[in-house]
């Protein structure tokens, strides 16, 4: 019975590597690809030509 609690040790060892394995190499959608994609909205809003106020407030 000793010898089986001994191999239920690195049994455990490696469900715990296979998880930590899939859970670290998991698809993360947060990340480089939003952070260039409101980094180009954000340009492109840039570059947009401004619009002519027709208020009081020019000097």
């Amino acid at each position: 019975m000793g010898a089986l609690l001994w191999l239920l040790i690195p049994v455990l060892a490696a469900i715990a590597a296979v998880v930590w394995s899939s859970w670290a190499s998991r698809n993360r959608r947060t990340g480089d690809v939003a952070e260039l994609a409101g980094y180009a909205r954000f340009r492109a809003a840039m570059e947009k030509p401004e619009k002519a106020h027709s208020g009081s407030d020019a000097a």
